[in-house]
């Protein structure tokens, strides 16, 4: 999840305020972040409108969304932590250690709690996450221009995590009682505090506006970080607020969210790579170059199947029976993938770790 590491690289002196602009700032140019920005909502919102027009089509978006997107952006993870043998000396205790330990929590959780913890853990854990990663790419959308007028601090950062707190907030006042087909607990918010949340979004969206206009006005305007910001808002609004089928709301939210993924990782080990092949990990340099896109993207297909179709496939029909010791399983990974997210964007050492200046 890209929302945890800092900048590596100075960021320029500021020009002044009266100094024009040749281009609008991209963090690798506009075909790629036109994709990034738009592509994922508009993916989102195309399969949002067929499951509105024909319920039964539901099931089959999830399973191609989960097979192409969802294990696919997983997957993207481990690229940054095991396709190479540097980054698989440097985080092999991710792998030795702590998959057994995640696997042992969620086990004992499910065994002596019930799946319904599960799902729940998952329900919260995924909202946080899906916002973190959204952080991250604004984040690096706003040190790209950094002539700009920004809202700075406390406000920055209110502005920013208004819509999702409000929607989570929401959700859990409306006590919903199944998500993705199974049982769900929600924390028992009443729904004068979601309300309370709910105008203070309002109040802090209609500010961010009104700088916006400000800054426009002023000729400094962050066009490409405003268009982002612009989305971010929109599809937090749609999966939490505006579409009142919460697991409807979660599968737009989870899609837009694993394409994005998928594209930023994919841009971060080009952005590794940039001066070719390295020796040091020829297989991952060489389908992160420029134009190999759909290359990166076949080979984490590939994984993705014999990972996911195989290994875990096996497992269940070996050691569990039924549909709970699968969802254990597949939480087992999403809960690793989650807890090495976070470890692999805070990283600042030297090597393999460190993120571009636009990673954050």
């Amino acid at each position: 999840m890209p929302g945890y590491a800092r900048p590596r690289e100075p960021i320029p002196a500021a020009a002044s305020h009266s100094e024009p602009r040749s281009s609008l700032a991209w963090l690798r140019d506009a075909g790629f972040d036109s994709a990034l920005i738009f592509g994922g909502i508009s993916l989102a919102l195309l399969c949002g409108a067929a499951i509105l027009y024909e319920p039964s089509w539901f099931y089959p978006i999830l399973v191609v969304d989960l097979w192409v997107l969802g294990y696919h952006h997983v997957i993207s993870t481990y690229t940054r932590l095991c396709f190479d043998r540097a980054s698989f000396r440097e985080h092999r205790w991710m792998i030795a250690y702590l998959v057994p330990v995640i696997a042992a929590v969620t086990v004992l959780l499910a065994w002596t709690v019930g799946i319904l913890v599960i799902v729940t853990i998952y329900f919260y854990w995924q909202w946080w996450h899906y916002t973190r990663q959204s952080w991250g790419i604004s984040r690096a959308y706003r040190r790209t221009d950094p002539n700009s007028l920004y809202e700075d601090g406390w406000l920055d950062q209110a502005i920013f995590f208004a819509m999702p707190v409000y929607g989570i907030l929401l959700r859990s006042s409306q006590d919903h009682e199944h998500f993705i087909g199974m049982e769900l607990w929600t924390f028992p918010v009443p729904e004068s505090v979601a309300s309370t949340a709910g105008y203070v979004m309002g109040a802090l969206l209609l500010v961010w506006a009104g700088r916006r206009l400000v800054a426009l006005w002023r000729g400094r305007l962050a066009t490409v970080h405003t268009l982002y910001m612009l989305t971010h808002f929109a599809i937090f609004g749609l999966g939490y607020v505006w579409i009142s089928d919460i697991t409807l709301g979660w599968l737009m939210i989870n899609i837009w969210h694993n394409y994005q993924y998928i594209l930023f990782v994919w841009m971060f080990n080009n952005k590794r790579f940039a001066r070719g092949r390295d020796p040091n990990a020829r297989f991952l340099s060489y389908i992160s170059q420029s134009g190999r896109l759909w290359l990166y993207l076949l080979v984490c297909l590939a994984i993705t199947g014999a990972f996911y179709w195989g290994v875990l496939r096996t497992i269940d029909w070996l050691l569990f029976a039924g549909f709970s010791a699968t969802i254990v399983l597949y939480q087992i990974v999403n809960f690793h993938h989650y807890v090495v997210d976070a470890l692999i964007w805070t990283k600042r050492g030297r090597g393999t770790s460190r993120a571009p200046a636009t990673a954050s």
